[in-house]
């Protein structure tokens, strides 16, 4: 497992990936040997043409680690089109059970591949923003960045 960092318009953020997938995407530094290897200077490449607007969706390997259940919202975040939000009650019923949204939100919060799988399109009913790993002022710059 390798890992690098890297300076953004949004802080520092690290990149893990194993040989073949990227495995991460966060704000805090994770385990493994720091070295930058072609896969995740190729997500950084991407992520920051994300972070000028060049760039809408992301085509770098990645590797889904969890639950079956969580798999599945995972997967489904990755549905939801660039400048676009859901609530929680919306991705729990996209995802098969409307009352699930507590669990959904879990699952959202346990993301490890940030900005890549779009955790933080998923906003309150009311539109509200709320949680964000990096926190809802980095919540909310990517979601005006997808709306420019």
């Amino acid at each position: 497992m390798f890992f690098f960092d890297y300076e953004t318009v949004i802080g520092r953020i690290y990149i893990s990936a194993d040989s073949n997938y990227i495995t991460g995407v966060s704000f805090c530094e994770p385990a493994g040997e720091k070295k930058e290897t072609f896969l995740i200077k190729t997500a950084c490449t991407q992520l920051m043409q994300y972070f000028t607007g060049t760039r809408k969706t992301f085509d770098i390997p990645i590797k889904i680690d969890g639950t079956n259940f969580q798999k599945k919202v995972w997967n489904t975040l990755l549905k939801i089109p660039y400048g676009k939000t859901i609530c929680y009650k919306e991705l729990a019923k996209i995802c098969g059970n409307e009352k699930a949204a507590r669990a959904v939100g879990k699952a959202n919060n346990q993301n490890k591949i940030l900005i890549i799988i779009p955790c933080h399109r998923v906003i309150g009913k009311n539109g509200d923003l709320i949680g964000y790993a990096g926190g809802l002022k980095i919540k909310k710059f990517l979601l005006d960045l997808e709306t420019q």
